[in-house]
């Protein structure tokens, strides 16, 4: 089915990224794109050894702490854990996602020579135990239609992984046309780096330059541990780092689904630097956008993760503010643009 998206250069480009499967481990297709987009922009890429791909920026001052905005650019999924002999997969999930967000839907499964559809299966509707309570991992499996042998030849193994076909992933744009919502599987982290790709664009173009020297960096397996802003924070020797990503909408957190970006003041991996939130609250209110506090008793960010091994002594955690995170996620069309604002200008002031 054929989409017809508003005209938005920021959900335009998240359409594509949606386009790029990148599972946590998987991602050199996704940071193949951003070298690729970033060069055409005028920037000269690096990608790390950890596959991160950054952009190194001057600064107004040589001597100013040196800052890192970071996205994260992988996605939760999928990994197989065994193939039967009639070719059925075993899996469990790969990042911080559950059977009952995916529900029974087609995946592509990213083989080392090749993909192939398989269907996820969580047991039959027209049982009495079954259609009682949720599933746990154990019994969840993806039908293939293929042989052991067959997906043997597309590469398809343990540790092989798997995400939602971009049939279903979106973007599909509902609601008020006046004031539209975009929903899609997922926004974590595709907004951010949309985002942060839209606003280092925008001060590209007119020629500004950022107080501090900067690394615009886009990570990898952030939804397993944070390993790539780690490897990132170490080599580097940064002093602020700020990740960029989703500030999900939980019963406990008070937070509107509104437009305005979250701000973590703490969450489960670290206590973040109180100065440098009240510096970035300041910036987003300078650019007409207010920004909403949060802690999360059950979440971590790039940031967080940072922090907790010692990698970086400040950090910070701006997020978009989205509906039914990891699953099939939801948020006003707003909220690019007030991202996309406050990014700009913490990019050039902070």
């Amino acid at each position: 089915m054929r989409r017809t998206l508003p005209d938005h250069a920021g959900l335009m480009l998240f359409a594509e990224l949606l386009e790029i499967p990148s599972p946590s481990g998987h991602e050199a297709q996704m940071a193949g794109f951003l070298a690729e987009r970033l060069a055409k922009m005028g920037c000269t890429p690096e990608v790390d050894p950890a596959g991160n791909v950054m952009v190194r920026i001057d600064g107004e001052s040589g001597d100013r702490p040196v800052h890192c905005i970071a996205a994260h650019i992988d996605e939760i999924g999928l990994v197989v854990t065994g193939i039967e002999s009639g070719g059925t997969i075993r899996v469990d999930r790969l990042g911080g996602l559950l059977p009952w967000k995916l529900g029974e839907t087609p995946v592509e499964i990213l083989g080392d020579l090749g993909t192939t559809i398989g269907v996820v299966s969580m047991g039959s509707g027209h049982s009495r135990t079954e259609s009682r309570r949720a599933p746990d991992w154990s019994e969840v499996l993806v039908w293939t239609g293929l042989s052991k042998t067959q997906l043997e030849a597309k590469g398809i193994r343990i540790g092989s992984t798997a995400v939602p076909v971009r049939d279903v992933r979106g973007p599909f744009v509902f609601g008020d046309p006046r004031d539209p919502w975009i929903a899609a599987w997922s926004f974590d982290n595709r907004l951010g780096v949309a985002t942060l790709l839209q606003s280092l664009g925008k001060l590209l173009r007119e020629g500004i330059t950022p107080r501090s020297p900067m690394v615009i960096a886009f990570t990898v397996e952030e939804e397993v541990g944070g390993h790539g802003a780690k490897a990132l924070a170490q080599r580097e020797r940064l002093d602020v780092f700020v990740a960029i990503d989703g500030s999900p909408l939980v019963p406990e957190c008070p937070l509107e689904l509104d437009g305005r970006p979250g701000i973590r003041s703490q969450d489960r991996a670290a206590q973040y630097d109180q100065r440098l939130l009240a510096e970035i609250r300041r910036i987003a209110a300078e650019a007409g956008v207010e920004l909403q506090p949060v802690v999360y008793p059950d979440a971590a960010s790039d940031a967080s993760l940072v922090y907790s091994v010692g990698a970086c002594p400040r950090v910070a955690c701006l997020g978009y503010v989205r509906g039914s995170s990891h699953g099939f996620e939801v948020a006003p069309l707003v909220t690019f643009d007030r991202m996309e604002s406050v990014l700009t200008a913490l990019i050039s002031q902070l």
